[in-house]
Parts: C-alpha cells; structure tokens; sequence
C-alpha cells in the first residue's frame, strides 16, 4: 500500500505528533525499533528506514549469530516499511506515536523471516480457501519491581484471583497501565489479578488474525513501556518464579467466509467438519507446535501435569485441562481455544503457527481423537506433550508441513537462534535437566520477555 508521506507529516503534526517509533518484533518477539522525526518523514521513510539483517539473528545476549542476511552474506540491509493503518497514539508519552513497519530484501522482496509477513503468507493461503481466520489473544503477565538490586514480585499474597482494587494494585499501577492501554486505542476492554500474586490479565477483543497480531504486539510493547517508565517491569516471561504458576498466551480462533459467517459450527449447536478438521490439524502438528508457542527453555516448566496449562495433545469442551478448550458459546461466538502459548510467545509466530497446522486439518479432511472430560492429565489415550525446548524443536525438524506454510528460512532461522539458546544454557546450567527455574533463566528471558 502507498502511503503519501507529505499527507501524512501534516496529519502527525496536526495531532502534535512530533516523533513517530517505527517498530517491528524480531524473530523472538523482542520489539525493534527507530524514533523517526516527523519533520523528516518524507525523507526518514522514502526508502525504509534501513536496518542490519543480523536483528534476524541477534540472540538475548547481543550474540550475532550466522544465518540468512546474517554475517555469511555480509550483514545486509533489511529495508522496512510503515503500515501507516497500525498507527496509534502513545498517551504516556506526549508527542509519540507507534507505527509497525514489515520488512523486506534490498530487492523488495517481503523478508521470508519477518513474522509480520510469515503470518501474512499463511492468511494468503486461507483466503485461497475462502476463509478468514479471526483470533483473539489472553496474555498474562507479572509486575516485578527490585528493592535490592533483582526482580522481585510487587505482591506476594495468595489467593487473589478475579480481584481489582487496592488489595491487588496498592500503587494504582495496574489501574493506570489499564487507562493507558485504552488510550492507545488497541481495543482492550477489561483487566483482572490473576491466580498468582503481582500476575494481571488485560484482555483484547478479537478480530482478523493479522490486525489482533498487531494489536498484541502493540499491547505487549505498550505495557512493558508503561511499566519501564515507572521504575518497574513488566514480564511476559512463562515461568519466572518457581513458588507461583506461568504466564500463558491462550489464543482463541475461528474462521469466517467472506461474508463474516462463522464457520465453526453446524447451525444445531455442534462443530462444524470445519471445526474438527481444524483441531484434528493441530493435534497432528501439537509437538512441533509446541517449540514455537513455547519458545524458550523456560515456557516449558510452565508445563505439566496439575498445572492448569496442558500437558497432552487432547481437546475438549469447556475444559481448561486441555490444550485445545472449546469454549460454549455457539452461533457467531463458536471458536477454538489454544492453551499451549506461552507468554513469551512472539503473537504473529503463534498465530501462524496454529493457523498453519489447522490448515493442514482442512485441507486434508483430518479427523480429531473423540473429545475428552473431566481432568484430562492422566488420561493416557492422549500423548504427552514435548516437556523441552529441545524435545519441540526435533519435532520441529520433522515436520514439512510447518516448514513449507511458514517457510525454511523462517523456521531454520528459528532454530538456528534456540539451538544457541540450548548450547549456552547447557554449557553454563550445573543442572540443565532441572524443572526449577534457574538463575540463567531469569538473566535470559525476564527483562527481553
């Protein structure tokens, strides 16, 4: 889409917009960003910005890593693009607006590596179908401040779920972060303490798959800003504390015809084939699936039996001990529930991957297991999770599905990064088995995450 830069100087500056922040997540989901003048913007963004491929493959550390565009090709550009639809005013932040860019080869092709487009290319394949997937995201996340010196929760109070107030939000930052986030216009609606202490949920409406990406990646940037600016910090890392549970990232999804239709049920209150080809698809792919909805050493010891997040590759209904819940409602409101994220997922890679394993479900006609009740972890019809990173990511390896709908490149540079992430942990970890929290863990993840 061409964006006429001069009309849109005049509009920024017309609302007091002096600084726009051109952002982008990287293959981790960590935001990238350049604050642009927007007296300059006809010249900042004719032609990018530009910026050095290597982000592709810079790991937590600041290690730059070999890969596509990386140091065997020279460190070439990558040259970005506005979307100037995404643009919203930053209400913390007096004259600041974000703008998501997508990213492209010197050559102008799409990056086979950005997640914006790796997600754009799945959609593409729905709409050859007819078919517009519709997702909305559940994310939660800590509030963790350091006294003396490390990140420690700001509550320790147990029992608080569903709760709002002083008794859950002394300070009133969880109240403001809230206002704020409305303000941003990214169509947040409510927000809650959640099960652990210092744990908040702030919950988004749904909509097509690519604009909720954006929107969530816009929350996750916008709350983590917010928090920053108070002293504070703001994690969507799973499990950052072994006392308490994870922070997960339910993605609901559905998919509507080109008339806005749900397809996901029948007309008589049951699922539709659509449907069940949809969960049987993910089921198939689940272990694969699982390295990128839980993408680092930690989201997996988020995982487990009792734990509230799943364990086995099953579905059911209304059944939060599933990894594939089916909420009740019908009608408009029928969809899928997808409990396996973590919250250090990157929303546009979660969203294409789960879209692209229920593609495969479609397209080849895939039956699902028969649904399962009650406490579904010691039902042992259904097949244990992977329980690691590197249990997922030789699943990964395996499966061609996921590789050719997300591309190679995309998935080998995938790797490539968590393959590091697993030699740096294993070289530095006494114990690179445990199922406790480490002190690297939280060095790694909980700040970037």
């Amino acid at each position: 889409m061409t964006v006429d830069l001069a009309e849109l100087r005049q509009e920024l500056q017309d609302r007091g917009i002096d600084v726009l922040r051109l952002i982008y997540p990287d293959v981790l989901g960590i935001t990238r960003s350049k604050d642009l003048l927007v007296s300059q913007l006809e010249r900042a963004a004719a032609h990018g910005p530009a910026f050095c491929q290597g982000v592709w493959v810079t790991n937590t550390r600041g290690g730059v890593l070999d890969g596509h565009g990386s140091i065997s090709d020279g460190l070439p550009d990558l040259v970005s693009r506005l979307d100037a639809t995404t643009i919203r005013t930053v209400p913390w932040e007096p004259g600041l607006a974000y703008v998501i860019a997508d990213a492209f080869e010197p050559n102008g092709d799409p990056s086979p590596i950005a997640p914006r487009s790796v997600l754009a290319r799945v959609l593409d394949r729905y709409e050859t179908l007819g078919l517009v997937p519709v997702t909305g995201p559940e994310l939660e996340f800590y509030i963790a401040h350091r006294p003396e010196g490390s990140w420690t929760r700001v509550l320790n109070k147990t029992g608080r779920v569903y709760t709002t107030g002083a008794m859950v939000d002394p300070d009133g930052v969880f109240l403001e972060m809230l206002r704020m986030i409305d303000r941003l216009e990214i169509g947040a609606f409510a927000g809650n303490h959640e099960f652990s202490p210092s744990q908040y949920e702030i919950n988004l409406w749904h909509s097509d798959a690519l604009d909720a990406a954006d929107r969530t990646f816009l929350f996750k940037t916008g709350v983590k800003d917010i928090a920053a600016a108070q002293g504070l910090l703001a994690t969507f890392m799973g499990k950052p504390w072994n006392d308490e549970g994870g922070s997960g990232f339910h993605l609901h999804f559905s998919v509507t015809d080109d008339d806005d239709v749900n397809r996901m049920h029948s007309g008589d209150g049951e699922l539709s084939d659509t449907a069940l080809a949809m969960i049987a698809g993910i089921i198939e792919h689940s272990a694969a699936l699982s390295a990128l909805t839980n993408p680092t050493i930690n989201a997996f010891k988020r995982l487990g039996p009792d734990t509230l997040a799943p364990y086995r590759a099953n579905w059911g209904y209304d059944n939060r001990s599933a990894m594939i819940r089916i909420p009740p409602e019908r009608g408009q409101g029928t969809r899928l529930e997808l409990r396996i994220g973590d919250g250090a997922a990157n929303p546009y890679v979660i969203a294409a991957a789960v879209l692209a394993a229920a593609l495969d479900g479609i397209e080849r006609d895939l039956t699902p297991p028969p649904a399962q009740a009650g406490w579904t972890y010691e039902d042992e019809s259904a097949p244990v999770l992977p329980m690691s990173l590197q249990e997922a990511l030789d699943a990964l390896a395996a499966d061609t599905h996921l590789a050719d709908v997300l591309g190679a490149t995309f998935v080998s540079t995938f790797v490539t990064l968590k393959k590091d992430e697993l030699e740096r942990y294993a070289a530095e970890v006494e114990d690179s088995v445990t199922r406790d929290v480490t002190q690297w863990e939280i060095d790694e993840y909980i700040e970037d995450y």
